[in-house]
């Protein structure tokens, strides 16, 4: 396993059933499997796939993945120069490694011997994962076929994938949550669609017009789908659930979704690339949502979760520590990048590094330990803040950080981009009220013309606090 075995299954049992959707353009079951099959022949060992969403993307990611040959997706917006280093190292690896052969993804080396369409050996890696860090180059980790099925078996349990659904993930597949889907839904035998790259029109009209049951993005997507859909009148009555990764739902989001997804099951989860899926929570259509914080659900089938201490020593109930994890899906390590401190492990559990506690059952995500601001002797998550100031109306987006302060050590300080109609910082003080202690509210707001995020699109706080401090004109200090 993961796949191929199943894809084989529904080629012969139902041939034209559609199987990949792309901007349109449509692949049965049998030419999907046709069209890997084709490709399996020239596949190296190990295969570096850096392009855009398409049908061909699809059928090359299923023979890059055949017998025990190994893929490497990267996200083709990266720099040539970040893409080419990457493959340097693939070279650079030795071929008992496991990547074994990984000098052949160039395809100027030995080919695997095992020309069909077929899954390898369980314990075998078949996807080296790129993950960023603190390196200008990504990690890269391996997973094992067997961890992607038990991955599939929890995930289908706890979404309730079905035979019959029809799967929107409209973002890139080069990231690891539409790639996931993408791979879900072929194991399921359920019907997937993207796009050719994220557009809220193509989207709705996906939604209206395609049959879309099941929806699963980030939560910035979510908010404009929902959004925009309610002021255009598009109808999303027949999405029964919306699958949202990357982030807690604010709010607004959350509230946005249930107007214009009425019938939809609203499902959050926490999860890592080397980790896999963590814990979750669904919210069923006219179920009130709890009081929104950091709670982000309970275990996923197979995972056991623990909260310990640096030491290794598990931590009482609602005290915060190491989020650590124990499960089938966790990835086999790093080929390289390990630095000791991304993938730990403490006798068998492991985390990311990633602060949490629990709560009678209830996993609450606090986030990374290097964003803590430490305010006056008080431990103050980012995470929560920006929670809870996106939920204050005229708020588009907010990031928070610590700026170091004489009296306090840091203080804890908020970047928003404010929504139509705009926000002055009294209403934000009166917004964040309830939902924060005081040592935890921001002393200081700025409005930003938007987001301060990296090269790969990622939020950046250390950019929030270099904006503060060069006077940057996306910033704007609100009275």
């Amino acid at each position: 396993m993961p796949f191929l075995d199943r894809l084989q299954r529904w080629a012969d049992d139902r041939p034209d059933a559609t199987a990949v959707v792309v901007a349109g353009q449509r692949l049965s079951w049998e030419e999907l499997r046709d069209a890997a099959a084709d490709l399996v022949p020239d596949a190296p060992v190990v295969t570096v796939l850096s392009e855009e969403n398409s049908l061909h993307f699809a059928a090359a990611f299923a023979a890059a993945v055949a017998g025990e040959r190994q893929c490497a997706v990267l996200d083709p917006t990266w720099p040539q120069q970040l893409q080419d280093s990457i493959r340097d190292r693939f070279r650079g690896l030795p071929a008992t490694s496991a990547a074994a052969g990984a000098a052949t993804c160039m395809g100027h080396a030995a080919r695997v011997d095992r020309p069909d369409l077929a899954d390898g050996p369980p314990g075998t890696p078949f996807l080296i994962g790129l993950t960023s860090g603190t390196t200008s180059v990504p990690k890269a980790f391996t997973r094992s076929r067997r961890s992607w099925q038990q991955s599939f078996d929890a995930s289908i349990e706890f979404f309730g994938l079905a035979a019959d659904d029809r799967t929107l993930a409209p973002g890139p597949l080069a990231a690891s949550l539409n790639l996931y889907a993408l791979a879900e839904c072929l194991y399921a035998g359920s019907e997937f669609h993207t796009l050719a790259r994220f557009d809220v029109g193509d989207a709705h009209a996906a939604v209206s017009h395609d049959g879309i049951t099941r929806l699963v993005l980030v939560p910035t997507m979510l908010r404009l789908l929902s959004e925009r859909g309610l002021s255009g009148g598009v109808d999303a009555s027949g999405i029964r659930s919306i699958i949202c990764a990357g982030s807690k739902l604010d709010a607004r989001t959350l509230e946005a979704a249930r107007r214009w997804a009425p019938n939809a099951t609203i499902f959050e989860y926490y999860g890592a690339s080397e980790l896999s899926f963590v814990s979750g929570a669904g919210l069923p259509p006219g179920q009130p949502p709890e009081q929104r914080g950091t709670g982000i659900g309970k275990p996923f089938p197979g995972v056991e979760i623990r909260i310990l201490d640096d030491s290794g020593q598990p931590m009482p109930d609602g005290a915060d520590g190491n989020i650590c994890v124990r499960s089938g899906m966790v990835s086999d390590g790093y080929l390289w990048g390990d630095d000791g401190q991304a993938l730990q492990s403490f006798d068998g559990w492991h985390t990311v590094g990633d602060q949490g506690y629990l709560d009678t059952g209830t996993l609450h995500m606090l986030g990374r330990r290097s964003d803590m601001i430490i305010t006056a002797g008080t431990n103050v998550y980012p995470h929560e803040v920006e929670l809870a100031l996106a939920s204050v109306p005229g708020v588009a987006a907010a990031v928070a950080a610590g700026l170091p302060d004489d009296l306090r050590g840091q203080k804890v300080v908020a970047g928003i981009v404010p929504s139509h109609g705009g926000v002055t910082a009294t209403q934000l003080r009166a917004g964040v009220e309830d939902a924060l202690a005081r040592n935890k509210r921001p002393l200081e707001y700025f409005a930003l013309a938007e987001l301060p995020l990296t090269d790969r699109g990622k939020l950046s706080r250390d950019l929030l606090l270099d904006w503060i401090a060069t006077h940057d004109p996306r910033i704007r200090r609100l009275g």
